[in-house]
């Protein structure tokens, strides 16, 4: 009896308690770490709840310092096992998974036997929830008479929202090809007038030219035309006065 009470007290004074805390969803080391060097590698063993005097009640992972038993997807040891590291981790916390965990380190003796508990307690994770834009509604409150009323005044309002944007954009095209028959028909109004005016020019400098030559030689043909009627006249002059003369008349000299 007096040999089971120093044990209980020995188990008392070797063991520490470590409060932890963990978050659901989320995995959580208990960091455990012996001498190496000093002890060589050595066995260990995790356990739910308070460890007992010799090895661990409701073990859930264990190993001889090569070899691991009892892992699982929820309790794995991912530290150094040859660097003397007895971390075991916890995946994917629950809320189940709170409570107090135990260590034992096999140290080679007796009452060498290294002891940690941990005291776990697990914290919700704050949910991020994504909320849908919210629409808001400018359109004249619904009165409890006529609620059916409002919403047809609603869809009509858009309806006529929407018709009102298509026309505003049916009145730009057709502003749009307007401009572009004006300035189509400006364009062939200025080619136009440009012929007409060149047309005019060139019909211009060619009903100039050949009347110069026509009117010098009209007049040049009056000219000669006159020369010879006076040359003729005076021939007919001469003859007339020589005539006279052989009745024994006297002899004019003709100009």
């Amino acid at each position: 009896m007096k040999l089971v009470l120093l044990l209980a007290l020995l188990t008392v004074a070797e063991s520490d308690s470590r409060p932890v805390v963990g978050r659901t969803g989320e995995n959580i080391t208990l960091h455990v770490k012996y001498d190496r060097k000093k002890h060589g590698l050595l066995s260990f063993c995790w356990n739910r709840g308070d460890i007992p005097a010799s090895g661990c009640n409701n073990q859930i992972i264990a190993t001889d310092g090569h070899s691991v038993t009892g892992a699982s997807s929820k309790y794995q040891l991912l530290g150094r096992l040859d660097e003397g590291d007895a971390s075991l981790t916890i995946l994917n916390l629950t809320d189940t998974d709170a409570g107090r965990y135990g260590c034992r380190v096999e140290i080679p003796g007796p009452f060498n036997d290294e002891k940690h508990h941990f005291d776990l307690t697990i914290d919700r994770a704050p949910q991020t929830t994504t909320s849908a834009p919210v629409h808001r509604d400018t359109s004249t409150p619904l009165t409890a008479a006529g609620p059916t009323t409002g919403q047809l005044t609603t869809g009509s309002s858009l309806t006529s929202s929407s018709s009102s944007s298509n026309g505003f954009i049916s009145t730009e095209e057709s502003s749009s090809v307007t401009v572009l028959v004006c300035v189509v028909f400006g364009l062939v109004v200025l080619v136009t007038v440009g012929g007409v005016i060149i047309f005019v020019r060139k019909w211009s400098r060619l009903n100039k030219l050949p009347q110069q030559p026509v009117t010098s030689s009209v007049l040049f043909s009056s000219t000669l035309s006159t020369l010879q009627l006076q040359s003729r006249g005076s021939a007919v002059d001469n003859i007339y006065q020589i005539d006279g003369g052989g009745d024994g008349g006297e002899y004019e000299l003709c100009p």
